[in-house]
């Protein structure tokens, strides 16, 4: 599979005039075409700063971020707009918008300067909505619907950007269980048919292992990348969280409280 975004040496963190905090260095990571990658990691542990150095919206402190075998800083922002798309969790301005509308709001860096649809946005918009399975939606209101829906929209949305590489931050939050599983599912069959390479950090530890290709589990002493169930026989899990009471059960493949 052809990798599409590689890290290469990477230290990521943040740098004032009187310190530099690094978070996490020499970070050799690879995102390859139809898989689908879930980034976990206790909280505050950096999943947040790590997607933004690797989305090119921070500056790595040092290292690299090949997207598409080129530097990503050398990407101008419509370039950058047609090969990587972001789904962040923050909450969308007031709008009239339909979920169609707000579904081609994805085809901005295709469109002309004032953002008129051609006959092949459309059919990418419509595609878009037919494989998140909310065509039935087109017509409504975006504040009309449910969050789990509403989740799908904006998946939708970058689907519709048509670029190899979605990187998604926390998109279960707030979702419940039926919802969760359901968005879960949703991703491994899109990087199955659209053999896009997807990208996403999460909490839901134990459905990130049943369905993710490949995991990157963030720690305070390492960062590890390979597949889940690599990562279990090397009880590479049993040391994300500090606390005697939660403990990771290889057998079962899910954490337990003791």
């Amino acid at each position: 599979m052809k990798n599409i975004l590689t890290t290469s040496s990477l230290s990521i963190g943040y740098k004032s005039r009187k310190e530099t905090v690094i978070i996490a260095e020499n970070l050799n990571l690879n995102f390859a075409q139809g898989k689908l990658i879930s980034l976990i990691g206790a909280n505050g542990i950096g999943k947040s700063t790590l997607l933004r150095t690797i989305t090119g919206i921070q500056k790595p402190l040092s290292g690299n971020v090949f997207l598409n075998d080129k530097d990503i800083t050398t990407f101008k922002p419509l370039d950058l707009a047609q090969n990587l798309s972001l789904v962040l969790t923050e909450k969308l301005p007031p709008s009239n918008l339909t979920v169609f509308e707000l579904v081609a709001l994805g085809r901005q860096p295709y469109t002309n300067w004032i953002g008129t649809l051609n006959p092949e946005d459309i059919v990418k918009v419509n595609e878009a909505l037919e494989l998140t399975q909310i065509s039935h939606l087109a017509r409504k209101k975006h504040f009309e619907i449910s969050d789990g829906q509403l989740q799908k929209v904006l998946i939708a949305r970058a689907l519709a950007q048509d670029t190899p590489l979605i990187i998604l931050d926390e998109p279960t939050t707030h979702l419940d269980l039926l919802h969760k599983v359901s968005l879960f599912k949703l991703l491994k069959k899109l990087t199955q048919e659209t053999q896009k390479c997807i990208l996403f950090s999460t909490h839901d530890i134990d459905l990130a292992i049943q369905l993710s290709d490949e995991m990157i589990i963030m720690t305070p002493e390492f960062v590890i990348q390979d597949e889940p169930c690599n990562l279990i026989s090397k009880g590479s899990f049993a040391t994300l969280f500090k606390d005697e009471h939660i403990v990771f059960d290889a057998e079962k493949g899910k954490f337990i409280i003791t």
